[in-house]
């Protein structure tokens, strides 16, 4: 038909074209934005080459090792390998713990973890405000052990883990005494100690049994979580900052070890190191 819009399809005679041709048809043979597979760079369901192609599996580790504990310290091959028998040992020779699964060796079952704070940050770029988030978290064993990790991430999950990480790397050792009469389990702090972060100072009195943790509710967790029952605190400066206040109680904590009270005056043995003790195990090469 000769006439414009008439419905019908223009054919050459010559060549035998067909003018009206549809993307899809078009994307069978080179990509195009149709189902076709060829080698286009087409946005195509195809299992060409073109980048809307085929799909293919995606990489990664798979197995049944993927949370196997593989230490690379020192510290790490002694634990793994049972030649240190308690977490107080590496306390005792003050060894660096570099690897949290240490830590889980250890107080696995006993550790609970509490999310302190989670709190938005900004920084001024170039291109506006960059907002991460930065959260704190407190681990303990309810018996004598206290932790607390700080992390900041874009993403609050993110932050959390890394936090939790964290925490476990700093476990102290919280000592524990009396009030008055040597009776029973101790309950409280063995005497007054001070944790100072920012402005905030933090002082943690001995109580007598029974009285309870007199503190604020973040307080509280935290003694709680180190295994004190009793105890009085003392708080100055600007402890409405929940980082710095948290921090001040934890130093406090960590302090009750820094304390030589009359009954630790006794003589001890000194023993070997566990590295110098288990030297020649160590000095073999870690087959993984």
């Amino acid at each position: 038909c000769s006439r414009p819009h008439c419905g019908k399809e223009l054919t050459s005679n010559n060549n035998n074209y067909n003018p009206i041709i549809t993307m899809s048809a078009e994307g069978e043979g080179r990509g195009g934005f149709g189902r076709g597979g060829g080698r286009g760079r087409g946005r195509g369901r195809g299992g060409g080459r073109g980048r809307g192609g085929g799909g293919g599996g995606g990489g990664g580790r798979r197995g049944g090792d993927e949370n196997v504990w593989v230490p690379v310290t020192k510290l790490g091959r002694l634990v793994k390998e049972g030649k240190i028998g308690s977490i107080e040992e590496i306390f005792l020779f003050s060894i660096p713990v570099k690897e949290a699964e240490i830590i889980d060796y250890f107080l696995k079952d006993k550790l609970q973890d509490e999310v302190m704070k989670i709190m938005p940050v900004q920084k001024q770029s170039s291109a506006g405000q960059r907002t991460r988030f930065k959260a704190f978290v407190a681990v303990g064993d309810t018996n004598g052990h206290i932790g607390l990790g700080v992390k900041c991430s874009s993403e609050v999950a993110t932050a959390i883990r890394g936090a939790i990480t964290a925490a476990k790397l700093n476990v102290a050792p919280v000592r524990r005494g009396y009030w008055g009469r040597i009776s029973g389990l101790p309950h409280t702090v063995p005497c007054k100690v001070t944790g100072k972060c920012g402005s905030v100072s933090v002082r943690l009195i001995p109580a007598p049994r029974g009285t309870g943790l007199v503190a604020s509710p973040a307080g509280k967790k935290l003694m709680h979580m180190a295994g004190i029952d009793d105890c009085y605190s003392s708080t100055t400066g600007h402890s409405r900052t929940m980082g710095n206040f948290i921090k001040a109680i934890f130093y406090a904590l960590r302090a009750t070890y820094g304390y030589l009270s009359p009954e630790l005056w006794k003589e001890n043995a000194l023993l070997p190191h566990p590295y110098q003790e288990h030297t020649d195990f160590l000095a073999k090469k870690q087959i993984r």
